[in-house]
């Protein structure tokens, strides 16, 4: 049972940013700060991705773990309401593997930075430029 009242969970769900998000914005200062330019949420390719490196045909998606289903800890569906989480959230996992594909179908290489990933910031900024060095 939701220990919130309707009108806290509606605040609250409100207040869930699509676009420049906390790990997301951690991602691009990483990014920017080893002195890569890049390009954010192009509305000419498929999804809008998060983060799109041109120069190097590569594009970084920042997922957030609750929303996108993650494995991990904070990626867990809650436990009231599953009749309408459970399919919410398969179809986002569904629409994220559908754009995936069309981006590395158009030629470009995707890589998914989960929320959770962004704990470790030398870890993460290591993963960043090995990926956008890989040839």
């Amino acid at each position: 049972m939701d220990t919130r009242s309707p009108e806290q969970r509606r605040r609250i769900m409100q207040a869930v940013k699509s676009r420049n998000t906390r790990p997301e914005v951690l991602v691009r200062s990483l990014l920017h700060a080893q002195g890569y330019r890049f390009r954010l949420h192009r509305n000419d390719l498929p999804g809008k991705p998060d983060i799109v490196l041109p120069k190097y045909r590569k594009i970084i998606l920042v997922h957030g773990c609750f929303w996108h289903a993650h494995g991990c800890a904070k990626g867990q569906p809650p436990k009231s309401r599953q009749d309408y989480w459970l399919p919410k959230l398969a179809a986002n996992v569904r629409r994220d593997t559908a754009k995936t594909g069309q981006l590395e179908a158009m030629g470009w290489t995707v890589l998914v930075v989960w929320q959770c990933q962004t704990r470790d910031r030398a870890a993460l900024a290591e993963r960043l430029q090995q990926f956008v060095d890989e040839s």
